[in-house]
């Protein structure tokens, strides 16, 4: 009767109270989802939800089976821990940009710790180019960042295009310089912005040079001028404006390291976790 696949998707519809979005959640069909709940139901007899075309509702016996369900999974994930606990053991030090901490990196990060109980993680968030000096310099074990240039190093975990971007509505004065909002040096989309600006031999003035992301963005955001940024990355109130610019290009975001096996285990996590990292970008 108690399934743990079917009971995964009987949760997943308690939590949301919606077929649709359990599915997204557990990355199945609708119909799927749908013929687990059917199963469960005829497995125990009796109904467990009362549907309608605008709601979901638990029955008294849907409740009963509710706590059961959460009961036997997280039985399920205990024991799927302790078996494939792994042996790993020490210190991983791990950088990361810091417009990728809030994406998909977090569930991707959740998996390792679990994974690895015996790995003591430590996470440092800061701006690319800062991370690839600290990397250089033995201060951090492994990297998740961007790089605008191919280097011998690394491994790519997906390519995409920069942009600039800035409020909807700004307008710029083709006669006056581009106002130019850049993260601090060692910024690597601020060398990027610089460089196709003066190959196209467009002038340009800094209105603002920020040490963190969330600067640059109340600076786009009050309309001092325009930034460039990674496509997937623009945050809510922002976009990619058209003013005649010159293209930007593309860039790599590269997961770096040491030969430990640590940052080897959590780069090939982040590799392997591609989709799931691109799935929870905007745009």
């Amino acid at each position: 009767m108690l399934d743990p696949t079917l009971l995964r998707s009987f949760d997943a519809v308690v939590q949301t109270r919606s077929f649709t979005e359990a599915a997204s959640r557990l990355r199945l069909a609708q119909s799927t989802i749908s013929g687990h709940v059917a199963r469960l139901e005829r497995s125990c007899g009796r109904r467990l939800f009362v549907r309608d075309t605008h709601s979901v509702t638990l029955t008294l016996d849907g409740e009963a089976m509710a706590g059961f369900a959460r009961s036997v999974l997280q039985a399920e994930d205990r024991a799927r821990r302790h078996f494939t606990a792994s042996s790993l053991r020490g210190r991983l030090r791990f950088g990361v940009s810091e417009d990728l901490v809030l994406r998909g990196l977090p569930e991707v990060l959740r998996q390792f710790v679990q994974t690895h109980q015996a790995v003591d993680l430590e996470l440092t968030v800061g701006l690319s180019g800062s991370l690839h000096e600290q990397l250089q310099g033995g201060a951090l074990d492994l990297i998740f960042v961007k790089r605008t240039r191919p280097g011998p190093q690394g491994e790519t975990v997906w390519r995409e295009r920069l942009a600039w971007i800035g409020r909807p509505d700004i307008r710029l004065d083709p006669s006056l310089p581009v106002p130019l909002i850049l993260l601090a040096p060692p910024s690597i989309t601020r060398l990027r912005a610089l460089d196709v600006l003066e190959a196209a031999g467009r002038a340009w003035r800094v209105v603002c040079t920020s040490f963190s992301q969330s600067g640059s963005y109340a600076a786009a955001l009050a309309g001092l001028g325009v930034a460039p940024h990674a496509v997937s990355l623009v945050p809510p109130d922002l976009a990619e404006v058209e003013l005649g610019l010159p293209p930007l290009g593309e860039i790599d975001f590269v997961v770096l390291g040491n030969a430990g096996v640590a940052a080897r285990a959590l780069a090939r996590l982040i590799l392997d976790s591609a989709p799931l990292l691109q799935g929870g970008l905007p745009g």
